[in-house]
């Protein structure tokens, strides 16, 4: 299996993954093709692809940010059963992370990932793909060091329509298992940037901020 980097739209293996995005999650959460154009060929923004038998079976976008030493987990696609992908994709994806980090001369701190709350809601299908289940992801995702911050969390619909997508978690995996708590600010600069390149927030959404705003540091509990 190979673990291949995609930095346009133009290469094939890009077809192959938007396809994949559009099986698996529901439209609010996907970007449209064109829209990806951008956001893949930024340097800071990392896209990979599994790739078995000159299929892709798997993906996962991530990115690093050196102004705060942490990274971003945007999403793990796990296509098909049996590969153990979910292990593949984690540890390529924890050693380009790591090095990133010391590049930039400093040990990772964590890393943040939006978790489905199935929970909260149960509609979640994942293209009927067993191993993207909700509630098996959260579990892996927990084994894998993922925390909860401790607020009501949404964030604005990447259909750029103003709405407010609920039923996830905001989440964060610290490097030292010590960490019980991070910053509000850290949190809040994060947000910000990550969301900035959709102008149509929801009221909700700014509201949210500005109640993570109100703490100076926000707990991470249980998943």
């Amino acid at each position: 299996m190979d673990y291949i980097r995609i930095t346009s739209i133009e290469d094939p293996l890009f077809a192959s993954m938007h396809k994949l995005l559009g099986e698996v999650f529901p439209p609010e959460e996907v970007l449209e093709f064109e829209l990806w154009k951008e956001p893949i060929e930024d340097p800071s923004i990392r896209v990979f692809v599994a790739v078995h038998e000159g299929e892709v079976v798997g993906a996962t976008e991530y990115r690093y940010y050196p102004q705060w030493n942490i990274a971003m987990t945007d999403f793990t696609i796990i296509g098909q059963p049996g590969l153990s992908l979910g292990r593949f994709l984690a540890k390529n994806r924890e050693q380009d992370l790591h090095q990133l980090a010391k590049d930039n001369g400093k040990v990772l701190f964590g890393m943040f990932a939006e978790i489905y709350n199935p929970y909260f809601k149960e509609d979640f299908d994942f293209g009927g793909i067993k191993p993207m289940n909700p509630y098996v992801r959260r579990e892996v995702l927990s084994h894998l060091g993922y925390q909860r911050l401790d607020f009501p969390y949404l964030h604005p619909s990447w259909k750029n329509d103003g709405e407010a997508v609920k039923g996830l978690d905001l989440c964060f995996m610290p490097t030292d298992e010590n960490v019980k708590e991070i910053p509000a600010s850290l949190i809040v600069d994060f947000l910000k940037d990550y969301y900035k390149v959709l102008p149509n927030k929801p009221k909700a959404w700014l509201q949210m901020i500005e109640y993570i705003e109100s703490y100076e540091n926000i707990k991470l509990m249980p998943l």
